[in-house]
């Protein structure tokens, strides 16, 4: 399948920027063609007024049909082949496992999606009849549901080319709840992105979906994602990224005439504590795990393991020794841009300067490309409770070790700690009744609490929270993973003496689709 390197305006190509840009090959160094179009102001408008355009008819299709569509957009993901994996392994230097484990990640949330909308509940649907007869005044009908907010920027995560991308899940829940979306391109994979965007296109086609259901831009620049921000068409906006990224794209947004919602995830770093009992019983298999947790994708994950908190106890060097033999055999993994990895070796200097940080382990020098060795540093809580600058998120194979003097103290760190999407303890079943404390601090801390398992490795289901209070996100109400991040791009609306033939078939009284609703305050069918 031939690349263009152009925008997708609808089902349209286009490229009126005459400024270009090329992928690169991070186990390299060296330029992929083709050539990838910048795209103006001019094209972003257009798109996001395609998207508008195409709002007032894609919101009028029923689940059934958006559930095909989804399910056409994976099929035609799949049908790609090949093509899409290697592509993604240039651009990326992922391994092709690793590339077609995401795929699968990907056409499984398409079609998670497709199954909440032929069930149906998912609108929430809420009735309360009228009582001509109650006193001091008549009850109304009153019956409300969620739809659709309008068209939805969306912008590709560098660490996952696919399952946070042009077809992702921010992408995938803005679809199924009705919206037409306009996908910036991550620039770290447009090729990647372009054969996804065919795929989409090519199921739009397939089933007759309104043209500007789907757009996709290009652009290096800032001036890119910025202009769909502040398009007026858009009406909420799906990051995946840097914090620095996230919160420009919040306050542009909370900037417009009309402020609209940005879900922004932003990074985290993702603390796990070990308490006693475990790290005697099980310091081998915790230092083993945790390497292995901190290294996986070349510590590229938003969910990878930067803090490691422990009491200070006799089992604590043992441990140290373990994790240190552990990850000193680690090999280097290839990063995902050259800026990605200049930025981590930056971060990694920056950590030895600050006072009582020391370095206890490091992993094998890389030999070729944007490589990035695994590193392991320590600090006693005293000097970690007073520099703020330790909880920074390092975006690489790195972790920081605080080693608490008790109980207290680790409630001490806990409480001094901002948001973070996970947390996670590994304890003995009798020791963790004693740590209830922790637990309940940690709950207020993060979106995601983890037992005796590291946090790397975000099932897609309709339980799962991946989201967390700032500056982990924009907004601690939301999920990014599983299918309540619909709701992300949904609004309630409330409909009062309705006629039933005007209501929308959720909440007319005979319930045709026979979805779960609570009916006068119970649940029913």
């Amino acid at each position: 399948m031939k690349l263009t390197g152009q925008n997708f305006l609808g089902n349209q190509l286009s490229s009126q920027e005459d400024k270009k840009f090329n992928a690169i090959d991070p186990t390299r160094g060296e330029k992929l063609t083709p050539d990838f179009m910048e795209a103006t102001v001019q094209e972003v408008d257009e798109a996001a007024r395609m998207a508008a355009v195409a709002f007032k008819e894609y919101r009028k299709t029923d689940a059934s049909q958006r559930a095909d569509f989804l399910e056409c957009i994976a099929q035609e993901i799949e049908k790609v082949g090949e093509a899409l994996i290697q592509r993604c392994h240039q651009e990326t230097g992922l391994p092709e496992a690793r590339i077609s484990g995401e795929r699968g990640r990907t056409t499984n949330q398409l079609r998670l999606f497709a199954g909440l909308l032929r069930e149906g509940s998912w609108v929430n649907a809420r009735i309360d009849t009228s009582d001509p007869d109650r006193k001091p005044i008549p009850k109304p009908d009153v019956r409300t549901i969620q739809i659709a907010l309008g068209p939805v920027g969306v912008f590709g995560a560098s660490n996952f080319p696919l399952a946070f991308s042009v077809a992702g899940g921010d992408t995938a829940s803005a679809l199924a709840a009705g919206c037409p979306v306009v996908v910036k391109a991550h620039p770290a994979h447009p090729g990647t992105s372009e054969l996804v965007g065919i795929a989409i296109r090519n199921a739009i086609l397939e089933c007759n979906m309104p043209d500007g259901t789907f757009s996709m831009v290009h652009g290096k620049s800032n001036e890119v994602g910025l202009a769909i921000v502040k398009n007026k068409y858009i009406k909420a906006i799906g990051f995946t990224g840097s914090f620095k990224g996230g919160k420009a794209l919040y306050d542009a947004a909370s900037g417009r005439e009309e402020p609209i919602p940005v879900y922004a995830e932003m990074g985290s770093v993702n603390p796990v504590f070990v308490l006693p009992g475990a790290m005697k019983a099980k310091s081998t298999e915790i230092a083993e795990g945790l390497t292995a947790s901190i290294t996986l994708g070349a510590g590229q994950f938003c969910t990878n393991p930067g803090l490691v908190i422990t009491e200070d106890n006799h089992s604590k060097e043992a441990f140290y020794k373990e994790l240190s033999e552990s990850v000193s055999k680690t090999e280097a993994g290839t990063m995902l841009t050259e800026s990605i990895q200049q930025a981590y070796d930056l971060a990694r200097n920056n950590l030895l300067d600050q006072p009582g940080v020391q370095q206890i382990a490091m992993g094998k020098e890389g030999n070729r490309g944007f490589m990035g060795k695994a590193s392991v540093y320590q600090v006693n809580s005293p000097d970690f409770l007073r520099n703020d600058g330790l909880e920074e998120e390092v975006f690489g194979p790195s972790s920081l070790l605080v080693s608490a003097k008790d109980n207290q103290d680790l409630i001490s760190i806990a409480s001094k700690m901002k948001g973070h999407l996970t947390a996670s303890l590994f304890g003995l079943e009798e020791e963790l009744d004693n740590y209830k404390d922790l637990i309940l601090i940690l709950e207020q801390k993060v979106g995601r609490l983890i037992i005796n398992g590291f946090p790397t490795g975000v099932e897609v289901c309709h339980a799962m929270n991946h989201g967390g209070p700032f500056p982990a996100t924009t907004d601690s109400r939301s999920t990014s993973v599983g299918t309540a991040s619909i709701y992300r791009f949904t609004r309630p609306i409330c409909y009062q003496n309705f006629p039933d033939h005007l209501l929308p078939e959720e909440l007319q009284q005979a319930n045709p689709l026979k979805v779960w609703r609570l009916y006068n305050g119970e649940w029913s069918k």
